[in-house]
């Protein structure tokens, strides 16, 4: 992973790295949440393909936004950055309807915690490798990012079908 990663461009690092830490953090959050509100099998699907395809569009636009406001960045490392961000994003969300298809939603719940979390763990190894810092430590930080978002996003589904 690493050769390949030193071999993209700039724009297509920013779109990869952003699309695919968005699209673990955003689906995991809204998995976790609507399953924990609903325990519905439909509407998580209902939602990871709506957040799929609303935040992919979304996300894309703001690096494209990010990456225009740079003077330095031409308009191919633009459009290169906002759709591999786009396409990413996209990809790496829909992907977790995998386990939703195939198991049980509490089955799922755990399948796609131990996916994303692994994705994230072996993207924040390859950023701390390439930034030449502690891969530990790395990792450490953002899976902490992404289990609070787990966190609290279960705690809010319940609270919405305990209140609501």
């Amino acid at each position: 992973m690493q050769k390949t990663m030193k071999k993209l461009k700039k724009s297509t690092k920013v779109g990869l790295s952003f699309g695919l830490t968005s699209a673990i953090i955003t689906t995991l959050g809204l998995f976790i949440g609507l399953s924990s509100a609903t325990n519905n099998k439909l509407i998580v699907i209902s939602g990871i393909i709506t957040i799929a395809v609303a935040d992919a569009f979304s996300d894309a636009l703001g690096i494209h936004l990010s990456e225009e406001s740079d003077r330095r960045n031409t308009k191919a490392h633009i459009w290169k950055a906002t759709t591999s961000t786009f396409f990413t994003k996209l990809i790496i969300a829909l992907t977790f309807l995998i386990p939703i298809l195939l198991f049980n939603l509490q089955t799922a719940i755990i399948i796609s915690i131990i996916y994303g979390l692994s994705l994230l763990s072996l993207f924040s190894y390859y950023i701390a490798k390439s930034r030449e810092d502690n891969p530990i430590r790395t990792i450490a930080e953002h899976l902490t990012i992404a289990i609070v978002v787990i966190i609290l996003t279960k705690l809010i589904g319940q609270a919405i079908a305990t209140y609501l």
